[in-house]
Parts: structure tokens; C-alpha cells; sequence
């Protein structure tokens, strides 16, 4: 035991200055980990406040700033390793070799960053624009290196991946400014229409934020099994599609109403025979 105890106090006398430098190398490398992530976050908030300053789409700016912070921490991750020895041509190369073989398993991943990338380039929406994606409807809250972040009108956040965003349709309902309201009304086959068609397009005007132009198109569309239906069709500025949605299905039943013209639903009629 005492002699165990001697070899290894001659070993540390003899490597003191070794196990110095790797002491060293270690808490350099410690701190280089430790300032590289609070300069990669600090680096990366400049680069969004360089672009918000220009006025560019919150989108962009979240995409190039998540770009930055993660190119950055691979810089440091590479120099602290250097730091304590290891080979950084080779490990690079390491690096290179992994990296293919996780692109081939992450292929996944892989289309869903290079679909972002693609959605950020051309732009098809951008954060606030209510739109239709993978499946689900919301406004666009950012485009994330690999997803797009929706929030629901009743408040869910929904993740979508940014490969099903671009592999599927898209439908943005703020890109134009003026849209289309398609609504169909059904009044009963004993009502007037000459009289129901001005009834509506009194309504439909009456309401200020229904544009003049184009103008709303109000038309006998179909004649149904229980109904003559009508489609009124007026253009209002997008941000006030909703609302005036609403008031126009409460304004023309309040105008047929008081005009007595029928919004007939669907009934059957039964017919009894009797047999003798």
C-alpha cells in the first residue's frame, strides 16, 4: 500500500506540469462553452434587432436569428474541443462523415428545413396572415427552422411541419384586400322574388363597410327541393370580413321577417291512405 501511495506521488510530481495544462485546457474550454452560448443568444438578438430595424417580416427574422445562434454554438463547440486537443481538421471531418449518415435517417428533418427555407424565400404568408395549412386554420404566429407555428381562433397553438406546409395546398385568407362574402339565402316558392331580391340588396347596402365596387351580386342560384335560393354575394375589405359576416345573416333575417317573405326548412309531407 505504502508503496502504491509512493508511485503515485512521484507520478504527480513527475506530471504536475501536464496535469496543469490540462487543468487548464479544461476550464478554458469550460469557459469558452460557457461565454460561446451567452454570445451565440447575444449575437442572435443583435441579428434580430438589425432586422426589425429594417422593417422585415417577424418570419424572417425569427428563421435568420435561429440560423445564427446555432451557427455560432457550432463554432464554439468546435473551438472548445480544440482547446482541450482534440484534432479539429479531423473531428470536422468526423462531423462531415456523421453528419451524412444522420441526414440519410433524418431525411425527415432534413425536408423539413429545407422546406422552411423555401416557405421563408418565397413567402406565400407571413406572421398575423390567417391562413389554411396542413390541415389546420389559424394566424400565423413564425416559421421556425423546422415547423410553422399556427394559433387557432380559439386560442390552440398548433405545430405543423414545414414539409406539409409546402407539399400541400395553401390558402392565405390576408394576402388580397378586399374579399368575397358567399352567402345563400332560401325563401319559400310562394315568396315574390322580384320583391325578396330587393329586400336583400336594400340590406346589403345598407351595411357601410359592403364596398360599391365591386359590386354585390345578388341572384336566384339554385331551385332547391324546399326553397328558391338566393346567393348574396358582396366584397368588403378583408379586415372586416368577419363582422360583417355576421351582421348581414342577422340583418336579412330580421328584413324577411318584416317583409313577411318565408325562409322556408326542410319537411315532409306524409300522406295516409286508407285501405277499406
Amino acid at each position: 500500500m505504502d508503496e502504491i501511495i509512493q508511485e503515485s506521488g512521484t507520478w504527480l510530481q513527475n506530471n504536475q506540469a501536464l496535469l496543469i495544462e490540462y487543468a487548464v485546457n479544461i476550464g478554458a474550454a469550460v469557459l469558452i462553452l460557457f461565454f460561446g452560448f451567452i454570445a451565440a443568444g447575444m449575437i442572435s438578438n443583435g441579428f434580430g434587432k438589425v432586422l426589425k430595424a429594417k422593417n422585415l417580416d417577424k418570419t424572417i427574422v425569427d428563421f435568420v436569428s435561429g440560423l445564427v445562434r446555432y451557427g455560432v454554438l457550432a463554432f464554439v463547440i468546435i473551438a472548445a474541443l480544440g482547446r482541450v486537443g482534440v484534432q479539429t481538421a479531423s473531428f470536422v471531418a468526423v462531423i462531415g462523415a456523421a453528419g451524412l449518415a444522420i441526414g440519410l435517417a433524418l431525411q425527415g428533418s432534413l425536408s423539413n428545413f429545407a422546406s422552411g427555407v423555401l416557405l421563408i424565400l418565397f413567402r406565400p404568408f407571413k406572421a398575423g396572415d390567417y391562413v389554411e395549412i396542413a390541415g389546420a386554420a389559424g394566424s400565423v404566429d413564425s416559421i421556425q427552422i423546422f415547423s410553422t407555428v399556427l394559433t387557432t381562433p380559439d386560442n390552440k397553438v398548433v405545430v405543423a411541419p414545414n414539409a406539409a406546409v409546402l407539399g400541400g395546398n395553401i390558402i392565405n385568407y390576408s394576402k388580397m384586400p378586399t374579399r368575397r362574402i358567399d352567402m345563400v339565402v332560401g325563401v319559400s316558392y310562394n315568396a315574390d322574388l322580384k320583391q325578396t331580391q330587393e329586400v336583400l340588396t336594400r340590406i346589403v347596402k345598407a351595411d357601410e363597410r359592403v364596398l360599391k365596387d365591386p359590386a354585390p351580386t345578388i341572384e336566384v342560384v339554385a331551385l332547391a327541393d324546399s326553397s328558391v335560393n338566393f346567393v348574396v354575394r358582396p366584397w368588403v375589405k378583408t379586415a372586416d370580413y368577419w363582422d360583417v359576416y355576421f351582421a348581414l345573416h342577422k340583418a336579412i333575417k330580421i328584413g324577411l321577417d318584416e317583409a313577411s317573405i318565408e325562409i322556408p326548412f326542410p319537411q315532409m309531407d306524409v300522406h295516409v291512405n286508407k285501405v277499406a
